[in-house]
């Protein structure tokens, strides 16, 4: 690890300001960047610690519906907080899901969906054949150990995939990103937040030099929502498979689903073919499989992970199951 200078700004502009120029890196949580500086996956020549920043912290229920979520406020506080528990259960279990409570109670809502890829290759104590960590220099689980790669989205410049848990609830239930920069700032749709490696095969999101993430903003409540996590231990493992399911139902007939997976792909993997098919449908059509196979068609598995799509599909269907007892 490198030597780093440090900065702890009180206000938005000035940590815009801070963050606008080169080589540096953002601490919040803090939770996954002393993983990346103790491997050589980053090091910063400055830290800039956001943790002092006023207004980014809390929950708010704006007049207009929206729920507005500051960037810092902890995964713990989120997920127990009476209104998302209440109107947006897939999120709240989707945090209960992640890491362990000591780290939910450090880390942040706007830091959790910034995780690198969980790929043994970039994650390896020592640099090896990875674009993500060294650009043009391929990548190793093309063919390599991918058991655990993606499904959807990938190139031979990249078979990674994203393991956040909240990510692919924010997905689902269309949850904006609101940034701050110098040029203004933006509203990023969480389905885009994550780049594919079709964009860039060394990005992670979408974030430009100096961009912060202020607030996610959720839209109309979901009630009918349900989140489900594969995983091969319950507790402190990232999902093999997961997915969340937002739906909004008249009687025992779905009229809308939103329905994303996690760990199959570089984002949240929206299944917009099954989400379509699944319209007009009941909860209890022996239909809704072949609705979600319809979803797969543009799947492709890797040497090692041909069982993820049956698994997907089968966890995305029991997810539909949970949300209509929600």
């Amino acid at each position: 690890m490198k030597n780093f200078s440090y900065a702890r700004p009180t206000s938005i502009h000035q940590a815009i300001e801070l963050a606008a120029t080169s080589d540096v890196m953002i601490l919040a949580g803090g939770t996954e960047l002393l993983n990346w500086a103790r491997i050589g996956i980053a090091e910063p020549s400055k830290l800039v610690d956001i943790t002092g920043v006023a207004g980014l912290e809390g929950i708010e229920e704006l007049p207009n519906g929206v729920v507005r979520i500051g960037a810092l406020t902890k995964l713990n506080d989120v997920a127990l907080h009476p209104l998302i528990r209440k109107s947006y259960p897939v999120l709240s279990t989707s945090i209960l899901k992640a890491a362990s409570a000591q780290i939910r109670n450090l880390a942040t809502i706007g830091g959790n969906p910034l995780q690198r890829v969980r790929c043994p290759y970039f994650r390896a104590d020592e640099p090896t054949q990875c674009n993500k960590r060294t650009p043009r220099s391929g990548c190793a689980a093309l063919h390599g150990l991918n058991e655990k790669h993606a499904i959807f989205g990938w190139t031979e410049d990249c078979v990674a995939v994203q393991p956040s848990d909240p990510a692919a609830a924010l997905a689902a239930l269309d949850a904006l990103f609101v940034t701050q920069s110098k040029q203004g700032g933006r509203r990023i749709p969480a389905t885009t937040f994550h780049t594919l490696p079709s964009e860039s095969p060394t990005a992670h999101n979408v974030l430009q030099q100096g961009e912060v993430i202020a607030w996610i903003e959720l839209g109309e409540a979901a009630p009918k929502s349900a989140y489900l996590k594969i995983r091969e231990r319950e507790s402190y493992e990232f999902a093999t498979v997961s997915a969340a399911v937002a739906l909004e139902m008249e009687g025992p007939v779905i009229q809308r689903a939103r329905i994303a997976l996690g760990s199959v792909a570089m984002r949240p993997w929206r299944l917009v073919e099954t989400e379509g098919r699944l319209a007009g449908l009941r909860s209890d059509s022996p239909e809704i499989m072949l609705a979600m196979k319809a979803g797969f068609a543009d799947a492709k598995p890797l040497s090692m992970n041909r069982y993820k799509i049956q698994l997907a599909q089968n966890t995305a269907v029991r997810a539909i199951e949970m949300a209509v007892q929600a």
